[in-house]
Formats: C-alpha cells, sequence, structure tokens
C-alpha cells in the first residue's frame, strides 16, 4: 500500500539493483533534501505522500531515458555543483582532463588572459577560475540559454573573474587576444549510432555533433587561434578517443608548435594542443 505508509526503504525497493539503484537514491535524496548515508540510516524513516509521488514521477522519467543531470538540476564537476538544464551538455569526468592540463599550464599566480569557447554550463572557466582567481577569463556560447545557466553557476560559487559573451567560437572576440585557450567542442560525427542512444538522446545535439568526421568545429576554432593568442599562447582542446591523430595534424597545419596529446582515465587520447609563434 502507498501513500503514507511509504518509507525510504520501500521507494528504493521500487528501483533495480545495481546503478539504478543508486541513481534511485540520488533522486530521492535530491527531493529529500538528504545525502546517502541518511538514506540509508534512516531506511526506515516515512515518506510524504507528495514527495513519494515526485519520486515515482521522476524514477519514471529516468526510466524512461533521461539523465540524472537534467531531472535534478544538478552534476558535480571538478570542485563545484553545477546547475544544468537540456540546455547544456552534462559536464563529463573526461573534461577535468582538461581542466588540469590547463591549470599545469597557468602559474598559480599569473594574472593570464584565458578563454574558453562554447561554454555550456561555465563547467571549464568556472574550475579555471576557482583554481585561478588571478586570471581574466572570457567564456562563450552561441546559445543565450546556455549563457544564462552559465551565469546563475557563476553566482551560485561568487566567482567574479569570468565574463560571458554570447557569439560562435570566435565571434565575439574580435580584436582580443589571450595566453590560454581551452575548449571542449562538438566533435561526434553526425551519423554517429550512439546519439540515439542512452542519456546522449536528451541532451542539445548541436553540443555534441560536428559534421560528417566530428571535426568540423575543432577545425574552425583551430584556423581561428592563431588570431587571438599572444606569442607563445597555447590552444588547449578536448577530442574524441579516436582523433589525436587528426587534431594533431591540424594543429601543426594551423602552424602550432609543440603540439602534444595527453591521455584521459581511461587512456584514451583526449586533450590536445599546442604552442603558437
Amino acid at each position: 500500500m502507498q501513500g503514507n505508509t511509504d518509507t525510504v526503504r520501500g521507494l528504493l525497493a521500487e528501483a533495480p539493483r545495481g546503478d539504478l539503484r543508486r541513481e534511485a537514491e540520488i533522486l530521492l535524496g535530491h527531493l529529500l533534501g538528504r545525502d546517502r548515508g541518511w538514506l540509508l540510516a534512516h531506511d526506515d524513516e516515512p515518506v510524504p505522500p507528495e514527495t513519494a509521488a515526485a519520486f515515482r514521477a521522476l524514477h519514471a522519467r529516468r526510466m524512461a531515458g533521461e539523465p540524472v543531470a537534467y531531472l535534478t538540476g544538478r552534476r558535480g564537476f571538478w570542485t563545484l555543483e553545477l546547475c544544468v538544464t537540456p540546455d547544456v551538455l552534462i559536464p563529463r569526468p573526461e573534461t577535468e582532463r582538461l581542466v588540469e592540463q590547463a591549470l599545469a599550464c597557468i602559474p598559480e599566480d599569473a594574472r593570464w588572459d584565458v578563454a574558453d569557447l562554447g561554454t555550456g554550463s561555465g563547467a571549464i572557466a568556472l574550475a579555471l577560475a576557482s583554481e585561478r582567481p588571478a586570471c581574466r577569463i572570457v567564456a562563450t556560447d552561441a546559445n543565450p540559454a546556455a549563457l544564462a545557466v552559465a551565469r546563475t553557476n557563476a553566482e551560485r560559487h561568487g566567482i567574479r573573474n569570468v565574463a560571458f559573451l554570447e557569439g560562435e567560437w570566435w565571434q565575439p572576440l574580435q580584436g582580443r587576444h589571450f595566453h590560454l585557450v581551452v575548449s571542449n567542442p562538438p566533435y561526434v560525427a553526425d551519423d554517429d549510432p550512439h546519439l540515439a542512444r542512452g542519456d546522449v538522446r536528451f541532451e542539445p545535439r548541436h553540443a555534441l555533433a560536428a559534421g560528417e568526421q566530428g571535426l568540423d568545429d575543432l577545425k574552425v576554432i583551430i584556423s581561428g587561434a592563431p588570431a587571438h593568442l599572444h606569442p607563445g599562447g597555447m590552444l588547449l582542446l578536448e577530442h574524441g578517443y579516436d582523433q589525436g591523430e587528426a587534431v594533431r595534424r591540424l594543429l601543426r597545419e594551423a602552424g602550432f608548435r609543440d603540439v602534444e596529446t595527453w591521455q584521459d582515465l581511461a587512456g584514451h587520447e583526449r586533450v590536445s594542443g599546442g604552442l603558437w609563434g
């Protein structure tokens, strides 16, 4: 029987074991404002009928494929908890490799000018800004709804050394030069079957797909970078696990030196970059 007799344990038992049970814990914890430890320690706690109904609605949506991050409106990235909506790509652990490499390049007290192209939720820009508060960071995105999410995240964390500009790739940065430019652009091929599977189905396609080989936006960023980098400035790009060789070639053809690729935790080539001038 449901209604007032629902308990934490009873609701969670409605989810299959494994990852789906863990996701159900996240959803119920979100609704109750409690963490997993509390749920486990209070599994006989009664759950109000309206909360139980909300949980079942969210759980049904998850079982239909909607990402947990969109259902809760939250996703952790680096040291930050970020607001996310269906207007932005859900931040992924692999992208933290780009943040790590960028931080390895920036001296701790540097007052560098840094740009994050296609910022989405603001994950990369805000992670860098939180670790390098003396830097001046510009984050761009062509989607005003995405910029609204990024601004919300900046305000939520009190991060004030990031400016947000609307426009596609280099367009809003005319005449400006940077010590470092980072980007996690779309890099999935248009016909990749993964675009029709799993959580990805619910994410904005324009933030994922980039032409026949997934390289269209990477080419635009690389070709435009020389006009916006100080001598010795660096461009760092996230890309697909099988695109390292192609991205290195594009960087060298554009005149970059000391071109290199770094692997993610899974051992896949994930971030490539080079120095200009």
